[in-house]
């Protein structure tokens, strides 16, 4: 069995796609990779923030769903999402950016011997940064070369995710018999789950919690997260696999820049099986990446209406010259 390569993307819920462009674009540094709609609800925008490629492990997107209220967070969610970067001097350069631009966060601590800083954006959505510095396991990413963070300091891809749960045993049943993960640490109630190469890019973080309420989903909440396969063979492999466990599954689903396969594996925690390829390039070049309404073939022929129920969001970034700070 092809094990999971690690994470692919997390796809989290906005309250404004244009404040959510200008944190990941201007405080994240991150690179907007494409600018879609949500596939499935086409008056709702899917933003792609990825690093300088587009790479499959480096991105975080989002849906801004007209007229959603404020989503809680609590047990039986898919809490935090963590991003890489590449040592621990980078978390004290982070840490100084954040407090210049008012972005809360807890300061630098130490997490199952790594060094991480938590923080939150407009939305109350929930993040953390990992140093990549003593890491081994999946690569990482490339930085956003033409971002406004110093490229030794900057987002390179997806570290773990948190997810809470109240059955802690069954989720790790899941991880560990289904998706062939291994439990490497545990510190008090969070346990540290791996999978394939190991290493920041491909763990979970999960945290037993029966105290809270169920979280909510709304915006400042996460969608889903998703993790990768080599290809729609290996992906097919894996519908057979999760469904022989008794979970059920979407089926083959084609998203144009990769297939996909869903299965809610828990109360609240939606998984995705994705593919590496084929990627954001194959409609628009490098130069230019995000700063059209990108459609897949299957929705072209909407462009019209689309376009009429999604107002512009000017992203060009290709024209401008970001200082590095």
């Amino acid at each position: 069995m092809n094990h999971l390569k690690g994470m692919h993307h997390v796809t989290a819920i906005t309250s404004s796609a244009e404040e959510n462009y200008k944190f990941f674009t201007y405080v994240l540094g991150m690179r907007l990779v494409k600018k879609t709609v949500n596939q499935d609800d086409i008056q709702t925008y899917h933003l792609f923030f990825a690093d300088d490629v587009g790479g499959a492990g480096t991105d975080m997107t989002f849906f801004d769903f007209p007229g959603i209220q404020k989503g809680t967070h609590g047990t039986n969610e898919i809490y935090k999402t963590a991003f890489r970067v590449p040592t621990d001097a980078a978390l004290d350069y982070w840490v100084k950016r954040f407090d210049r631009l008012d972005v809360k966060h807890d300061g630098i601590q130490q997490q199952f011997g790594v060094k991480v800083v938590s923080f939150v954006d407009f939305d109350d959505q929930q993040y953390q940064l990992i140093s990549d510095e003593n890491n081994k396991g999946i690569a990482s990413g490339t930085p956003w070369q033409k971002g406004p963070v110093p490229l030794e300091y900057a987002i390179t891809g997806l570290g773990p995710i948190h997810i809470r749960i109240v059955e802690f045993e069954y989720m790790k049943e899941v991880l560990e018999k289904v998706l062939l993960f291994k439990e490497i640490g545990q510190e008090g109630d969070l346990h540290l789950f791996e999978v394939g190469e190991g290493g920041n890019g491909a763990q979970v973080i999960v945290e037993k919690n029966d105290v809270l309420p169920p979280g909510q989903q709304g915006f400042g909440t996460v969608h889903h997260a998703a993790f990768r396969v080599e290809d729609r063979a290996v992906l097919d492999e894996w519908t057979k696999r999760i469904e022989s466990f008794g979970l059920r599954t979407s089926g083959f689903v084609d998203r144009f820049f990769f297939g996909s396969l869903y299965s809610r594996v828990a109360p609240g925690i939606l998984f995705e099986f994705a593919t590496d390829g084929p990627g954001f390039m194959g409609d628009e070049p490098y130069e230019t990446l995000g700063e059209k309404l990108s459609l897949p073939p299957f929705l072209e022929g909407q462009r019209e209406q689309i376009e009429q129920m999604v107002r512009p969001i000017d992203t060009v970034r290709s024209t401008k010259e970001l200082t590095k700070e």
